[in-house]
This record gives C-alpha cells, structure tokens and sequence, in this order.
C-alpha cells in the first residue's frame, strides 16, 4: 500500500512502515521499521525547515517524491532507487528476489535490501540495508576517523564503533553527487564494496538514513552540516600554539614551562594539565598534594595571556569520593554480565553514564565547582568513546538503551554535558578537546583529536587521511598528537626529524597542538594520588635541541601570521560548516586529478599543503590544481619570484626546514 500523508510518501506492507520524507533542501530521509509505529528519535538530525515536496503516486502502484535536486522513487513491492534532477542514478536498494518478476533483477536467492533479522527475546532486530554499486568508478569519502591512509573509501570496511583512535561518523560523500548519513547510533558495520554496499546496526527498531544531492562537495557539506549542526565560532585562543605533554605531575612544573615560553618570546594560546591530577578517577578536582594553589596558578597564566584547558575522564574509581553516590543514582554504566568493571587502568573503574541526563548535570556541576569556577573555560574531554579495557560492546547498558544499539551516541553526549553547562553559564565560542565523536558531536563545540596513535612515519600518513575524512563528516575542528603519541624518544635523531615533519604539518592543521607520551620516562614523583602514572620526557620544542626548536620556532611564528587567515576560516567553518583543512576535491572539484590525490590539502581555499609524509624525503612530486584565474608560487619564496600554472606535476625541494606550501595568487 502506497499513501501520500502529511507531505510524506508512506509504502506499507505486512509489518513494515515507510517513510519517505523531505528533510531540508534537496535532502530526504528515509525510515522503515517493523515497530508499531515508527520512534520519535531524530538522533544526529536537526528538525529542518518546512519544504513542499512534489509526490505523485502511479496507477501502476509505484511512486515518486521530488524535493528540490533530488528524486526518490519507490516501487509498487517497496524497491527504492533514488535520483538527481539530471536523472542520473545516485543511489538504488539492492534486492534479488522474485517479489516482481518483471523487475530487471528479479533473483531467486531470497536477499532483502532491507533485512530485519529479529533479535530472540527482544524487540530489536539485527538490520541490514544493502544498495548497488550503481557505478564502478564511483568513489566515497567521509566515515569519521579510521586508522588507514586510504583516500577513496570504496572497496573499504569499517566497524561502526569507536575506539581509542577511532571515530565513527556515518556520512559519505560521493563523487556522483550525493551525501548519505547512516543515521542510527547502534553498534554495526558499513561496507562499500565494489559490488555492494551495505551498512549494519546490531541492535535497532528503525532503518533511518539521510541523503542529499548537490552539484559540488562543498554544497553537499553545507547541506549536511546544516541538516546536523554547526560548530560555534572559535575563540581567539584556539587559533594558535597549544603546548601539551604526558604529564605534568606539579603546579610548578607547568607554570615553569608557561614562564619559559614567554622567556624565549615563543607565541602560546593555550597549556594543558593531562590526566592524574586528581587524587582518584571521578573526583574532578585538582589533588592539592601537587597543585596546592589553583587558583594563583590560573591567575599568573591569565596575566602571561595563557588558557588552561584541564582533562576530563568519565571513569570512577570505586575507591573514590563520589562513587557511592553516583551508583545509588543510577549515574553509572552497568554491564550485563561479570563484575561492574569498566577500565582496570590506576584502578578498578566504570565509566559515568553520559547519556543520562541527570548523571550529565552531577559531573558538570563536579567541574563547575572545582574549575570553571576557578576560571577554566575550556575541557579536555579525554577517554570520549569511551574506552574500555575490553571492548565487549554487547555487554555494556546506558540509560538510552543497550550500547549495541545506540552506543554511538556516547561521546557525543559528553560533549552535550559540558557544551550545555558552559552555555547556561552565559560562555559563548565554547571548544572542548574530544577523543572521539558521533555524528552532530560539532553543535557542541567538539574539537577531535586523533587518539592515542604511534610516532612513527605510517601514523603520520593516516592522521592526514584522518584529517581529510573528518572534514568531509561534518567535523571542522580536527587535530593530531604533534609527534604521535607512543613510542618517540626525545633522544633519537631518527625521531626528532618525524617529529619536525609533523611539527611543520600541525601548523596548518585546523587546532595547531603538541602532545605525546615521551621516552624517556621520568621518575614517579610522591607516592599519593595521580603519582603512579609516570610522566613523559620533556616534549616542549626546546626539548629536542636547538635545531629542531630553530624549525618549529619558524612555524610557530608562520601560524601567527596566518591567525587573521585562520579566523576567517574558522568564521566559515561556524557558518557554513565547511572544513578547515580540505581535499583537493572539495575545492577543486572541476579538475579530475584532485579526486585521485590524498597526500595533498588545502588548508582553507588559499594554501596548498604538500606535508613531507616519508623519513629521508627532500624532494616532492607536487600536483599543482588547475585554477580559472591566477597561478600558484610558493609560500617561502623558494624557487625565486617563479610562477607555476595549475594543471601539472613538479618537483620541489623538501629541505628539513621547510614542507612544500604553495599560496593560490
């Protein structure tokens, strides 16, 4: 049965609803459920603007709804095919059945395109939703944060799952012209194979995705962006330098740090305190043993121009001072089976429940209390995913729902509770450090780094992937442990020149941040407290001699010079949603050569990045973009006053002081 109803085209068959809906301009969104009726739940999306689709239902039992560029049309036995206002195909179920024998892929091997496979016992369903490869040379972008380095996404897999260094964002952008929100947050997986693609949830009630059509990626990102939320606008402070390490263990120990920075007159935004500066996971205070006078230390850095920005962890320890309570409250994640033991990381832990409002509301006045208070306005929401120790999705339950159905939804939640407090609190350009993020994690003023990954040449190369793919899901406000994280010593002259490729490479990142857990490690200092959690070696840019600091002096100052550039795009980013670090595509989208390239950026519509990706390298195969007006040169003045027409390959000079970047004049 097919209805038109409330501007929607409804299908109905046996225990199945459908919907097929407009959902801002030249998007729909797309439901099907076997439920009584369909949830309410509108999970990443925001509720649009009203808009008047064109539906016609046909005689022959089939129909068509048409907003703007896009066109969905169902037919009489429930196949979806969806197109742009040229006609050309975007998407199309994949179905081989003998459900309509007169259809071209009438099939007798019995496969749904959209499989709702019950759960026993429950009122869940293990779903699948599988679409034709509609064109082989197709190639998908997008998907959030996958450690790998591949550009073109077609022909990958990928868990729908966070982890320590993986962020799950469902949306794909198509080189046919389309966007395709996964729009449900359970546990699952998506694979765009060559000849299939398919996306899993291993616990829902309701298939839910959202597409797009538009003549350009940038329009299809905006559209996006605006159909899920946009980031604030960045505060002054997130435009420069960030210093950061593992860990500083004492009050004077950073202020030391902050001092000589001003010292050697090196530009600084913003320093971190990192974990273990409280005396127990879940007591977010400051462990006055180390930091004995808050209060005078955020004071002296306020008067040097420095933001501090303090760690946040979700895990309680039972041993600690709230843990009780919270239990009593039901404002902790249980588990299903086994002891209540979330991490066993400094102790035996559970992490809050972000998803329970009130439990949301407990750790954010915690926080108020003990630092906003005090003067803190910016968090560093660590342990987002949230990790566990073992990462048994089916065992963990929250107050939304068991996590294999709607898991996903945890980190941004976190991001919800600090967002909203710091709001009601009258704080505007609000930005907080995330490990990880869902899909409409940047409403809440998310900046995602990349996790704890290794220092080494093959990390650099998929933290730029990363980057490039989190930009295209939605998240403008991206970074990357300067260095990695585990594994570089201080020492190593083979670390120092990696840590200098990828020093030189932060400095056009959208958030420019130096972190990392260093070799050599120092001595445990005291015995109380966050004190078994050893620091790192020193990881300030004097630290690895004076050399290295002389580059990174050179880029520290360049990124000052660029700080009215990067407002600017930052501006961009706030109201349009578009990305800060772009491929070449996203601006250049006319020039068939930028979809193959995934070494090479635009940081902004300006600079072309060309990031020194391999140990020893000193010359660069550079793809110059072709360009309607002007020619490109480069930033430093290498190569003399020498002009290149876009269109080519060159070679340049790599030396280890500089990373190829071109200006577009």
């Amino acid at each position: 049965m097919l209805e038109q109803k409330d501007g929607k085209l409804v299908f109905t068959f046996d225990a199945e609803k459908l919907w097929i809906e407009p959902w801002g301009a030249n998007a729909l969104r797309i439901r099907s459920t076997h439920a009584q009726k369909l949830p309410a739940q509108n999970w990443a999306l925001l509720e649009p603007e009203s808009v008047t689709p064109k539906i016609e239902i046909e005689s022959s039992g089939g129909g068509t709804l048409q907003n703007g560029k896009i066109r969905a049309t169902i037919s009489r036995t429930g196949k979806i095919l969806v197109h742009n206002s040229r006609g050309e195909l975007l998407l199309e179920e994949y179905s081989r059945t003998r459900r309509d024998i007169f259809d071209p892929k009438c099939s007798a091997i019995e496969v749904e395109a959209r499989e709702f496979k019950p759960i026993i016992n429950s009122e869940h369903y293990h779903l699948t939703a599988r679409f034709e490869s509609v064109n082989p040379d197709e190639k998908l972008f997008g998907m959030g944060q996958y450690q790998q380095p591949f550009l073109d996404l077609k022909g990958n897999e990928f868990e729908l799952a966070h982890r320590n260094s993986q962020a799950s964002v469902p949306f794909t952008v198509s080189s046919l012209g389309y966007g395709f929100l996964w729009n449900n947050p359970s546990i699952g997986r998506a694979t765009l194979g060559r000849n299939i693609m398919t996306f899993e949830a291993r616990s829902t009630t309701t298939l839910d995705y959202w597409i797009v059509a538009g003549d350009t990626p940038a329009e299809i990102v905006e559209a996006y962006a605006t159909a899920t939320g946009k980031v604030p606008m960045m505060p002054e402070y997130g435009l420069g330098f960030w210093q950061c390490k593992l860990r500083y263990q004492t009050q004077d120990e950073l202020l030391e740090v902050a001092r000589e920075y001003k010292r050697r007159q090196l530009p600084i935004d913003l320093i971190v305190i990192d974990f273990f500066h409280w005396p127990l996971q879940g007591e977010w205070k400051f462990d006055p043993t180390y930091w004995p006078d808050p209060d005078k230390m955020i004071t002296e850095l306020k008067q040097m121009n420095i933001e501090l920005m303090v760690s946040i962890w979700p895990t309680v320890d039972k041993r600690s001072e709230n843990f009780k309570e919270m239990l009593e409250k039901g404002y902790l994640i249980r588990v299903d089976r086994g002891m209540r033991t979330a991490m066993d990381y400094q102790g035996d832990s559970v992490h809050f429940d972000a998803t329970h409002p009130d439990s949301r509301e407990y750790v954010w006045q915690k926080a108020k209390k003990n630092y906003y208070e005090k003067g803190i306005k910016v968090f560093w929401l660590d342990e987002a995913e949230p990790e566990y120790s073992v990462y048994d999705f089916d065992n963990y339950r929250y107050y939304e729902g068991p996590n294999t159905a709607i898991g996903n939804l945890y980190p941004l939640r976190y991001a919800q509770a600090f967002y909203e407090g710091m709001e009601r609190e009258g704080q505007k350009n609000i930005v907080n450090l995330l490990r990880c993020a869902w899909a409409g994690s940047q409403k809440y003023g998310a900046l995602v780094w990349s996790g704890d990954i290794a220092s080494s040449w093959d990390s650099l190369r998929n933290q730029l992937a990363a980057g490039l793919h989190m930009g295209l899901s939605g998240i403008p406000w991206w970074t990357t442990d300067i260095g990695g994280f585990h594994g570089g010593d201080v020492r190593d002259p083979k670390f120092k020149e990696l840590f200098i490729r990828w020093f030189q490479w932060g400095a056009f990142c959208p958030v420019f941040r130096l972190h990392g857990d260093r070799e050599p490690h120092q001595p445990q200092l005291g015995t109380t407290g966050g004190a078994t959690c050893l620091s790192g070696a020193p990881n300030e840019v004097w630290s690895y001699g004076p050399e290295v600091e002389k580059i990174c002096t050179k880029y520290m100052f360049l990124r000052e010079r660029l700080r009215d550039y990067t407002r600017d795009l930052m501006r961009e980013a706030h109201e349009k949603g578009t990305p800060v670090m772009r491929t070449l595509f996203y601006q250049f989208s006319d020039d068939a050569e930028c979809w193959k390239i995934g070494t090479q950026y635009m940081y902004g519509h300006k600079y072309l990045c060309c990031p020194v990706m391999n140990e020893g390298q000193r010359k660069l195969k550079v793809y110059l973009p072709k360009v309607r007006q002007g020619s490109w040169k480069s930033l430093d003045g290498e190569g003399g006053s020498e002009v290149h027409e876009g269109g080519q390959w060159i070679e340049v000079d790599a030396p280890l002081d500089w990373m190829p970047v071109f200006v577009h004049e």
